[in-house]
């Protein structure tokens, strides 16, 4: 055994060893005691549980004590729900229309938004859907929800709700390993003693943990507020610590012969003193004078608190960047510098958007089915999607430059014979959510575009040839001596005359003289 341990050793290169050697993957200076495991400090660092996510009463009184933990809680909550959704279907406007009206009727957002918040403060939280005459404990089935039959969501967070953790999702899907009921406890806000199917609820947990760590905390998540707060202990004590200096700016002191011993012998003598102490600080003002005995000494100190400004910066700096939201926006301070503060607050939108998509997008997804049948009595369509409006809007002059460059890149298009006129149009009305124009444009309009007949290979091989005439261009002979763009002249020409090459800029330009 010995031999093969010396041969592995040759072929190695290295001598054998009896002795048994730790080997770390850091730096280390025995000598200078410089390194992790040499005998410093830092050698004793650890990290160790905290549990705060455990401590509901803790919690709730940061929430309404702290500013900063209020914005920790409510700043993403508030921007993954303000902007809303973009509904893309085949319905009819007016029917995207109801749905999103009634969105606002049954206070979604808001419901989803208090969801998220008590998620962010607690670890975890549900909402659940409101189905009249359903039972909660059974799977929800969205084709069986009748016209007015969903009445909203209901909120209830963690500590109102009991997961069943020996009844697990056995199901292959996203929802494998989670709850399959949750037991309203009895200081639940409503539906107390209920148990309710996973299926019916809306589920946002705070920051996802391992395994094991799920486990110990029930399933749910983790409070947004326990990875910081020891970077809020160091904040609040710098604030705190700064405004208690400042009642010590100022320093006055008066030097008194033989004041122990007036003290100490206490009575008739000792209360002078202190009339006389009390009288210079009544009468001591900028006109006022002090008078003291010739052996008495009276002095005033003050001194600058300077840096203390850097030091709450970078305090404020570290709990931004532990909470991902970007100093203008967590405490409204402005840019600094040369920045505008506009990359920062874009990477943070970005951020929630993609928040959006994780947490909110499957849970809204079985929500506007049930709303979609119990708004619009109908089934949802299988092309129907939704986008999440994007928070960062362009201003009118960017709206402007935008909208005429993809008209401009649509209608060149289409003059080409890329795309047809009933393409074109559809895309321009999808640009609608983007630029704020040619939303308008009706299915009918691009039904007739459709049916049209195929444009003559001529005109495509000369844009600028004169087309067949339209019925409902009605035009007059033009009188001698006058432009033919005045009033009175064919109206179908001078639009032509004006308009860029291209069948649909001239259908456009024909639908504003019709209109």
């Amino acid at each position: 055994m010995a031999n093969a341990k010396q041969r592995r050793a040759q072929q190695r290169g290295s001598a054998p060893s009896s002795e048994k050697a730790f080997v770390v993957d850091s730096f280390q200076n025995l000598a200078a005691r410089v390194g992790l495991g040499t005998g410093n400090q830092a050698a004793s660092g650890k990290y160790n549980f905290d549990y705060t996510s455990r401590n509901r009463l803790l919690l709730e009184a940061a929430y309404r004590s702290s500013w900063i933990c209020g914005m920790a809680v409510d700043c993403v909550a508030e921007d993954m729900t303000r902007a809303g959704i973009t509904i893309h279907s085949d319905a009819e406007p007016d029917d995207i229309e109801t749905l999103e009206s009634a969105m606002v009727d049954l206070r979604i957002w808001d419901e989803l938004c208090d969801t998220i918040k008590w998620a962010r403060l607690y670890g975890g939280a549900i909402a659940v859907m409101l189905i009249d005459g359903q039972d909660l404990a059974t799977p929800l089935l969205t084709e069986r929800v009748s016209k007015d039959q969903f009445k909203g969501l209901l909120v209830l967070d963690r500590w109102m709700v009991q997961p069943t953790l020996e009844n697990l999702v056995t199901d292959y899907g996203p929802d494998l390993g989670c709850p399959k009921f949750y037991d309203v406890t009895a200081d639940g806000k409503a539906l107390v003693g209920k148990r309710i199917h996973y299926s019916r609820v809306i589920r946002i947990d705070g920051v996802t943990l391992p395994y094991w760590q799920r486990i110990a905390e029930n399933l749910w998540g983790q409070s947004e507020l326990e990875r910081l707060w020891d970077r809020l202990m160091a904040f609040d004590s710098t604030t705190q610590g700064a405004a208690q200096l400042v009642y010590k700016a100022h320093l006055r002191t008066l030097s008194i012969e033989n004041l122990r011993e007036l003290i100490a012998m206490g009575g008739k003598p000792f209360d002078a003193l202190i009339q006389q102490i009390d009288m210079i600080r009544r009468y001591q003002s900028n006109e006022g004078m002090t008078l003291l005995d010739a052996k008495d000494k009276f002095e005033a100190h003050s001194y600058t608190f300077s840096g203390l400004d850097n030091v709450l910066s970078k305090f404020s700096e570290q709990i931004s960047g532990a909470l991902q939201i970007p100093l203008v926006r967590l405490f409204g301070q402005s840019p600094a510098g040369f920045s505008t503060g506009d990359s920062d607050i874009r990477n943070y939108y970005d951020k929630i958007n993609a928040q959006q998509d994780r947490k909110l997008r499957p849970g809204l997804a079985r929500l506007l089915q049930v709303l979609h049948l119990s708004v619009l009595g109908k089934p949802m369509g299988e092309g129907c999607t939704f986008e999440f409006r994007p928070l960062w809007q362009m201003s009118d002059v960017e709206k402007s430059t935008v909208a005429t460059n993809i008209t401009a890149a649509i209608t060149a298009a289409e003059g080409s014979g890329v795309v047809d006129r009933s393409t074109a149009l559809k895309e321009l009305r999808h640009s609608a959510q983007v630029t704020g124009i040619w939303g308008h444009i009706t299915d009918e309009q691009i039904e007739e575009a459709e049916n049209e007949p195929p444009p003559n290979p001529s005109e495509l091989e000369n844009p600028n040839a004169e087309p067949a005439a339209d019925p409902d261009d009605r035009q007059e002979p033009a009188q001698e001596g006058k432009d033919p763009s005045a009033k009175g002249a064919p109206r179908g020409k001078a639009i032509r005359d004006s308009a860029a090459p291209g069948r649909l800029t001239r259908w456009l330009h024909r639908l504003r003289v019709r209109s």
